[in-house]
């Protein structure tokens, strides 16, 4: 019923941030045995999640939204993307143990990085996906991972 739904959430918008976070909550990331390996499958993973249509249209739909609303927009944030960092942090921490990537001994730039890891990647992905509607396959994602990894310079260059 209506007032069942207006108990746990004051509006529409409130709902369906809830339901794309379920979604997104599916999203894991395997021990594939390289940094590399890792994301490449989540990025693939969190592109099949995109092209389901009630992921989305309900995505597109709260962040529209969100434009005109700051408590959505921070509803989307608790809700969404500080709950995806987690796969940044299980990510960096594989990475550091595994010798791929050093450890950050100063808190503030850990978070720094884990921000700024999630925003490159999810940004990247909504981006192509869901704005410019281009595909997001094993070609792309390896493409796109290998500038993650190795920076515009390429691997092979000084």
């Amino acid at each position: 019923a209506k007032t069942t739904l207006y108990r746990r959430w004051a509006g529409k918008s409130e709902l369906v941030v809830d339901a794309v976070a379920e979604l997104f909550d599916a999203l894991e990331l395997p021990d594939r045995g390289s940094l590399e390996a890792d994301i490449e499958d989540v990025v693939l993973q969190f592109a099949q999640l995109l092209r389901r249509p009630e992921a989305r249209t309900a995505l597109m739909a709260v962040v529209s939204e969100s434009t005109r609303d700051e408590a959505l927009r921070c509803r989307i944030r608790s809700a969404i993307v500080d709950r995806q960092k987690r796969l940044v942090v299980l990510g960096r921490e594989r990475a550091q143990a595994r010798g791929e990537l050093p450890y950050e001994e100063d808190e503030a730039l850990a978070g720094l990085a884990t921000d700024l890891i999630f925003d490159v990647i999810a940004g990247t992905v909504v981006h192509r996906a869901l704005v410019s509607c281009e595909p997001v396959d094993e070609v792309w994602v390896s493409a796109f991972t290998a500038l993650l990894m190795h920076g515009l310079r390429g691997a092979d260059r000084p």
